[in-house]
């Protein structure tokens, strides 16, 4: 097996969002904003070579939408899933399986690609894999969501035939903090968490005698590891904070390795207990592990 990190684009996002109750003169010193309170984050995939299986774990923002939904995120286009996959002697008709940890537009996006008048699959061999609860959850989206929940997006991923869906676990995980989890393959799990949206996926993975989860936007980067520092766009906050508290604690005490989708700076992190909470260790890239 095989790890690779796939840069896409860097975009903006309002610092108070991303940080909810945590004031700006804290944050601010973790992730300096611009002068309209703006923060780059990263959009970091991952790309697994297993076996005669090449699987690429979300798709970054993507390219259909117009110039005017593109000027609120500022992205910077240094790097795309395009060339970070032709770095690496891929392309996208290579890749077998796109895991979808959930389906708001700076995760799926690059899902679609537009041709000609219709939307497609722009990975045309690989197999799409979501879970029926968070599909239902993204395709009929409550009223604080939806604009994060881009039809087309989704929508064309089913009408292809090229969806599937894991199962999940069957209930009783919303209040506990308890993570379940579903076998992807011999090497890969899949956790589901509920305080960002319903039933979102983190891929956890064997590699090299270790284990690495890439933690979506459970943990968007190392400046989310105090327990309070939850995002105003989890849909629920306290669910969010006992997954974090829970997952922590196993992480660090079973010495897993991070991967963040959305840290501008880190790509990965090792913790350990402090008085303060659990926090990193070490930050290190992919290719040191």
């Amino acid at each position: 097996m095989y790890l690779h990190t796939i840069n896409t684009e860097l975009f903006k996002l309002d610092g108070g969002a991303m940080f909810g109750v945590v004031p700006k003169a804290i944050w601010n010193k973790l992730v300096p904003a611009d002068e309209n309170n703006l923060c780059t984050w990263a959009m970091r995939l991952l790309l697994i070579e297993d076996g005669d299986k090449l699987i690429l774990i979300d798709t970054g923002i993507g390219n259909k939408q117009d110039a005017k939904f593109f000027s609120h995120y500022y992205l910077d286009h240094h790097n795309t899933l395009n060339t970070s996959l032709q770095a690496l002697g891929f392309s996208k008709d290579d890749v077998t399986d796109v895991i979808l940890t959930h389906l708001h537009f700076d995760h799926c996006g690059g899902a679609i690609a537009r041709d000609g008048d219709k939307l497609v699959p722009a990975f045309k061999n690989a197999v799409y894999w979501s879970n029926e609860r968070h599909w239902q959850w993204a395709t009929n989206p409550n009223d604080r969501e939806k604009a994060s929940f881009l039809k087309e997006n989704i929508l064309p991923i089913k009408e292809s035939g090229q969806l599937k869906f894991i199962q999940t676990p069957a209930n009783g995980l919303e209040q506990t903090g308890v993570l379940g989890s579903a076998v992807f393959n011999k090497n890969i799990s899949l956790r589901f968490v509920n305080g960002h949206t319903d039933m979102m996926m983190l891929p956890q993975i064997n590699y090299n005698g270790k284990t690495l989860v890439y933690v979506a936007d459970l943990l968007p980067s190392v400046a989310h590891l105090p327990l309070p520092y939850v995002m105003g766009y989890d849909m629920f906050p306290l669910t969010t904070l006992n997954e974090k508290k829970s997952f922590l604690k196993e992480a660090a005490d079973n010495n897993y390795n991070l991967f963040f989708e959305h840290d501008a700076v880190n790509e990965c992190c090792s913790l350990h207990h402090t008085e303060k909470g659990i926090r990193q260790k070490d930050t290190f890239r992919l290719s040191e592990i």
